[in-house]
């Protein structure tokens, strides 16, 4: 039965379960009304029994003219109740234009004396069925006063047929109401189907939904909006990042092809490329092979950060610890630099993998806009890492693009880079539920500032595991100075 119910259309279901639901109130309460009817005749039947007597000359007359039998003839009036005596033994004497009364033992008790009076159901000798009332009158002889259920009977038939008339005009009525109910309400639904179908058939993300209210179904709407609207962005997103990559990767393909090329015609036609000009050529592939692997890991990188991959990887490390290193490499690239470095200890929660490149990507920024010589001072102090570079520094009017996909200020467009390595520390950043900011230096050079949430203490764990934290070079509380390639905040790229 339940699997035929799930077959129908939902509608028709509700309408179905509306009609049931109203068949059995209607059900309910008409039982509940033929009963408390019938109870209620019954009650003024019994009220009507007792509250008739007989007279003693009628008495004396049933006495001295009464049959065991009934007495209905031609010549017997017309009867608005059966009268009869009851004696002690159970014999009855029945009165002119009555029916004998099958004798109870509660008439008997009453003839002897036993008790005042009953009140009871029984049948007469052809088995119609009569309401029996049964007391001692004042000759002291038990008169019992019978009267005919059958009127009962015919008005609660009528009565019954009635009900069930009104009943099954009811169920029609709630059915038909239910499918109309049914229909008014699921029309949003029909609506959010009918763009659902639609976004499937067209991929057509612009499609939204009327909101009408504030019920269940318009928050359904209201979500459904809001979904279409994330993947549309998301896609228009995804457009353009592929069209910024192709961008990306077509200048250095197109400078690797060219210079592929030249070499090939130079093997081919069997004129020899200078030795100097083809150390220079074999340098720029390099280079630029090295640049497409870059930008290809960033890309890796990004997606990876998008679909929220490293969160599982997430654990506690040592912030001062990942700087430390993310600084040894940054000397690597600028030997000539000077950097100032003091770093607290400071535990937080984040992929180590990630967070260090995201650490990699700050200072090798800071180390690409650093003048010859320069100094990179870097602090961490309370969970906030600071990295301050005194290069030519960013322009107000881009400090709100600094963050974005495959951006780079004008000044560094000449410089390496793919222009997603401050997207990627962003993204690194707000995955470990910190913040990140770029903000011109008094004095010119650029400020990187980067807070994460966490402690100066290990946890217990950490604690019991290792016997305690090395410490790297650079690090600590004090503030060393090196003349390596430091890292800062970006004036633009990464």
């Amino acid at each position: 039965m339940s699997g035929r119910l799930r077959a129908l259309p939902l509608r028709s279901r509700l309408a179905l379960l509306v009609a049931a639901a109203v068949a059995l109130a209607v059900a309910i309460a008409a039982t509940a009304c033929w009963v408390l009817t019938r109870n209620q005749l019954r009650d003024e039947l019994d009220d009507s029994l007792r509250n008739t007597t007989a007279a003693e000359p009628y008495l004396q007359a049933l006495r001295q003219n009464c049959s065991p039998d009934s007495r209905t003839g031609e010549n017997a009036p017309p009867a608005f109740a059966y009268i009869q005596t009851v004696q002690g033994d159970g014999s009855r004497c029945v009165g002119l234009g009555s029916k004998a009364v099958d004798v109870g033992s509660e008439d008997q008790q009453v003839a002897l004396g036993l008790r005042g009076s009953a009140l009871h159901d029984a049948r007469t000798v052809d088995g119609e069925q009569v309401r029996v009332f049964t007391q001692l009158s004042e000759g002291r002889i038990a008169v019992s006063i019978s009267r005919p259920l059958t009127e009962i009977d015919q008005s609660l038939n009528r009565l019954a047929l009635l009900l069930a008339a009104v009943a099954g005009l009811g169920v029609f009525g709630a059915g038909a109401a239910g499918l109309w109910v049914a229909r008014t309400a699921l029309h949003p639904v029909d609506e959010l189907t009918g763009a659902v179908e639609h976004v499937t058939r067209t991929e057509d993300l612009a499609v939204q939904i009327p909101v009408d209210g504030d019920d269940e179904i318009a928050r359904l709407s209201r979500s459904f909006n809001a979904m279409t609207t994330a993947l549309a962005s998301s896609r228009d997103l995804q457009q353009q990042l592929i069209a910024d990559a192709g961008h990306e990767l077509r200048t250095p393909l197109t400078s690797l092809r060219t210079n592929i090329d030249l070499l090939v015609r130079s093997e081919e036609s069997g004129r020899d490329i200078p030795a100097d000009d083809r150390r220079a050529l074999l340098a720029s592939v390099q280079a630029q092979m090295a640049e497409l692997a870059a930008l290809i890991g960033d890309l890796q990188e990004l997606s990876r950060s998008d679909t929220g991959q490293q969160s599982s990887r997430a654990e506690v490390v040592a912030l001062h610890e990942l700087t430390a290193t993310a600084l040894e490499r940054a000397r690597l690239r600028g030997p000539e630099l000077h950097i100032d470095s003091a770093l607290d200890p400071w535990y937080v929660r984040a992929d180590p993998a990630t967070l260090e490149r995201a650490l990699v990507n700050i200072l090798d920024n800071a180390v690409k806009f650093s003048p010859s010589a320069g100094t990179i001072e870097v602090s961490l102090c309370k969970g906030e890492l600071t990295v301050r570079d005194h290069g030519p520094g960013i322009a107000p009017e881009e400090l709100p693009h600094v963050f974005d996909r495959f951006w780079r200020s004008p000044s560094a467009r000449g410089l390496p880079g793919s222009g997603l390595g401050l997207s990627i520390v962003a993204r690194t950043v707000r995955q470990a539920g910190g913040e990140i900011g770029l903000r011109p230096a008094h004095g010119g050079g650029t400020v990187a500032t980067l807070r994460l949430p966490g402690a100066s203490e290990p946890p217990p764990r950490l604690e019991e595991s290792d016997e305690g934290p090395p410490t790297p070079p650079g690090s600590g509380s004090g503030s060393s100075s090196d003349s390596g390639s430091g890292s800062g905040s970006s004036s633009g790229e990464v």
